[in-house]
């Protein structure tokens, strides 16, 4: 594609500003693209963006989808007694698909946005001979955000451009500051955007009008040591508010809802070698078991040595050394070095 349009996604911040202003030097026809979810809570300054950047910037409202995509799912996920992750819901649903959509209405080939990742495709390796986009991890490893783009399949890896890719967030604030770049928005977007002055568990409530149901906590043999006040309010792995004392902390092993049961152990017996994972996007043209991977059990995870062994959409992972916390609802993540080979939700 000799002269694509990119729609930079916008949203006020430093990374999705210096990225347009990159976008802008590199390409000849640029706009820019912002979305609302309905739970702004400061009203977006195109305007500034548009006098900042030089060129126009278009303000979609998402707001239905996002709740019908996003915050539904991550309702319905959580009283389903799993941990989801929104985020990698939003990219693959909103950023790099309904928002790709408004912006191929308006003219947009691919769309750029502030990520620190890296998309090998056409698009970014002209030079290179490609057959198979993939993804892999940007140059900041403090900042890598691999993790949180890895359900995005084949073609929607093929119409994204990361101009961060190369760059560590000390560089982005430099060249902001160089070039007199101010954002609009402040401080770091949130992990969680629709939850901002309360808790997940209060969310919750306010969302689904759910009255907190208390019930027992048991320890792994079975006794009981005390009582929850409702299991929306924990998550495995959780040690805050469980409130039962005990030779040592305890921690979240299960959620039983049939029995609306808080189950508890000592941090030793959250480790586990082996989980199961589905919904599995896959991304490397390789044989079905990999012996030299890494998987993510979550963004803060560091990785650990593993294998997949893989059936279609559906997989069991098998790591070298026990694991803590393994959560259903949030991602798997292959890693080969570099790069992301396939993603799944841990079950």
């Amino acid at each position: 594609m000799a002269h694509p349009v990119v729609a930079i996604a916008l949203s006020g911040g430093v990374d999705s500003l210096v990225a347009g202003f990159l976008i802008k030097k590199a390409y000849k026809k640029v706009f820019g693209i912002h979305f609302t979810t309905g739970y702004e809570k400061n009203p977006f300054n195109g305007k500034s963006l548009e006098n900042q950047l030089g060129f126009p910037v278009h303000t979609i409202d998402l707001s239905h989808v996002f709740e019908e995509k996003v915050v539904e799912y991550f309702v319905s996920t959580y009283l389903g007694g799993k941990t989801p992750n929104p985020c990698l819901i939003c990219n693959k649903q909103i950023k790099f698909g309904a928002l790709l959509e408004k912006a191929t209405e308006l003219g947009a080939d691919a769309i750029a946005t502030g990520h620190y990742a890296t998309i090998v495709n056409p698009l970014a390796f002209p030079e290179k001979e490609i057959s198979k986009n993939w993804l892999e991890k940007g140059a900041d490893p403090l900042k890598d955000q691999s993790y949180f783009l890895s359900l995005l399949d084949y073609d929607q890896l093929e119409r994204i451009i990361l101009p961060l890719a190369g760059f560590s967030k000390s560089q982005v604030k430099a060249l902001a500051k160089k070039n007199n770049l101010t954002p609009t928005a402040p401080g770091e977007s949130q992990d969680i955007c629709f939850i901002q002055d309360t808790s997940f568990s209060q969310f919750l409530i306010e969302k689904k009008g759910i009255s907190p149901k208390p019930g027992p906590i048991k320890d792994i043999n079975g006794k009981i040591v005390g009582t929850h006040k409702g299991l929306h309010a924990f998550t495995i792995g959780q040690r805050r508010g469980i409130n039962c004392p005990a030779s040592e902390p305890y921690y979240v092993r299960h959620l039983d809802l049939s029995s609306n049961t808080l189950v508890v152990c000592f941090k030793k017996d959250l480790a586990q070698t082996k989980m199961q994972v589905g919904n599995i996007i896959w991304n490397y043209s390789g044989s079905q078991e990999i012996s030299t991977m890494i998987t993510k059990i979550r963004y803060s995870h560091k990785g650990a040595s593993s294998r997949l062994i893989r059936k279609g959409d559906q997989g069991q992972v098998i790591f070298d050394e026990p694991q803590f916390a393994i959560t259903p609802g949030q991602a798997a993540v292959f890693y080969m070095d570099n790069r992301v080979v396939g993603a799944g939700i841990i079950k």
